[in-house]
């Protein structure tokens, strides 16, 4: 198949970590041992006092999963190859957990991407089993820490928007673990050149709720095929099935 000549000045590495994202994730059941079970852990920078913005900071968790799901070193022959798509071809888990002061400080030493948008801070893993957590993470507190609902939402012109489901209530750290899940799906429906444009962009995107209202509008758009949702496994908080976040491409 030829190579188009605007996708023939994008990097092959980047041509061909999109075209592993665009097939998709899952599809292999869980080891027999719990302990192999693959997740990828999230980091969210939490400061007690002075806490971000909730929408801000699901941007910078979404911005992350992603911008990791296409780095050079999960590619061919890259160094985290193995672990990113032992995960990605597996039944895909986030986990996302709080940190504050030196517990963030120290998270920077794990491998990983951090994004910074509005000022809040979130960094996504790379994924591996369970039982194999690094300590500095797995001492990281998974629920607690809530933050209030942003009141009216804020969409920037010109960036993807991830539309939350407002009627399920989710925790911080649910939500940013399926707005992570949203913004993968979003960038393997991208054709390659868009989706290397968005990153150039530092895969920066608007993260919000939506009434049932606008929920019902959004659900029209998925079955029409110009959106992406998300649809959870319901392994926590909410029903198998449900529909937790629709992502839709913003001009």
């Amino acid at each position: 198949m030829p190579v188009s000549s605007v996708e023939s000045t994008i990097d092959a590495g980047f041509v061909a970590r999109h075209a592993e994202l665009a097939r998709g994730y899952g599809g292999g059941g869980d080891p027999a041992d719990p302990t192999l079970v693959q997740a990828m852990q999230m980091v969210l920078h939490i400061p007690k006092a002075d806490p971000p913005r909730r929408n801000a900071l699901l941007a910078a968790a979404a911005s992350a999963v992603v911008e990791l799901c296409l780095d050079e070193r999960v590619g061919p022959d890259g160094e985290w190859e193995e672990r990113y798509l032992t995960w990605k071809r597996s039944r895909i888990r986030k986990v996302a957990r709080r940190a504050r002061g030196t517990q963030w400080l120290a998270a920077q030493d794990v491998d990983g991407v951090t994004v910074e948008f509005e000022g809040a801070q979130a960094r996504a893993l790379v994924p591996g089993a369970v039982g194999e957590i690094d300590p500095r993470i797995k001492r990281l507190q998974i629920g607690g820490t809530e933050l209030e609902a942003d009141e009216p939402n804020s969409i920037i012109g010109g960036y993807p928007t991830l539309w939350v489901n407002s009627e399920l209530g989710m925790t911080v750290g649910k939500a940013a673990a399926q707005v992570g899940h949203a913004s993968m799906l979003l960038a393997g429906f991208m054709p390659v050149q868009q989706a290397h444009a968005w990153s150039a962009r530092g895969f920066r995107c608007n993260v919000a709720e939506a009434d049932p209202q606008h929920w019902a509008q959004l659900q029209r758009r998925v079955a029409e095929g110009s959106a992406v949702a998300v649809r959870d496994a319901g392994f926590t908080e909410v029903a198998p099935g449900s529909m937790t976040v629709i992502a839709v491409q913003m001009n």
